[in-house]
């Protein structure tokens, strides 16, 4: 395989980033709607982030904060959000760049992003092949999958398959697959 001169593992990253930011912007200005929360975690050493000496001696490396009940003062700015959350009774100001985001999480729809920050970057190179369709929901949590990615878990929704040859073949379940060149041929 080439080597990816583009990089487009990393704008991905930033593309899935600006969905954070778009969801972040729509709760500063309208709130949150139906039972919609979030679980964003940071990487609290990582550069631009901002806390309180007694937060950080807390979580020196890692924190999960939930926007859903008490946080005030959401500011979303283009690299980064501001908020004031209550930790331990006090209110606590954050600052923190969407580069330190290392996941972001809404279980009211299930949906979720996972990021790789800068110097992960090494271990992302020594990754596994990407599995196969038949094995990705075997392999949901699996080390050296990619991310930044969403899977749909729909079972109705089979991948599509192709073959090394013209004919359409049946399999077990009596599905036809069809080859790429044998569906053109068709046309």
């Amino acid at each position: 395989m080439g080597k990816d001169y583009i990089r487009y593992d990393l704008l991905a990253q930033e593309a899935l980033r600006g969905v954070v930011r778009q969801v972040l912007t729509t709760t500063a200005q309208q709130g949150l709607p139906g039972e919609h929360h979030f679980y964003i975690s940071i990487v609290t050493e990582a550069p631009g982030v901002e806390m309180s000496d007694r937060l950080r001696g807390e979580y020196p490396d890692e924190m999960t904060i939930i926007l859903q009940h008490q946080f005030w003062d959401l500011e979303v700015q283009a690299d980064g959000f501001t908020v004031t959350l209550s930790f331990g009774g006090s209110p606590e100001r954050l600052v923190v760049p969407f580069s330190a985001i290392k996941g972001f999480f809404d279980p009211s729809v299930q949906f979720g992003l996972e990021f790789v920050l800068p110097g992960d970057e090494e271990a992302e190179g020594d990754e596994e092949p990407e599995t196969s369709p038949d094995e990705a929901h075997d392999a949901d949590n699996a080390p050296g999958e990619p991310a930044a990615e969403t899977r749909t878990t729909d079972p109705d929704e089979a991948p599509v398959e192709t073959t090394d040859t013209d004919a359409a073949e049946a399999d077990d379940d009596g599905a036809t697959v069809v080859s790429l060149d044998a569906f053109r041929k068709k046309g």
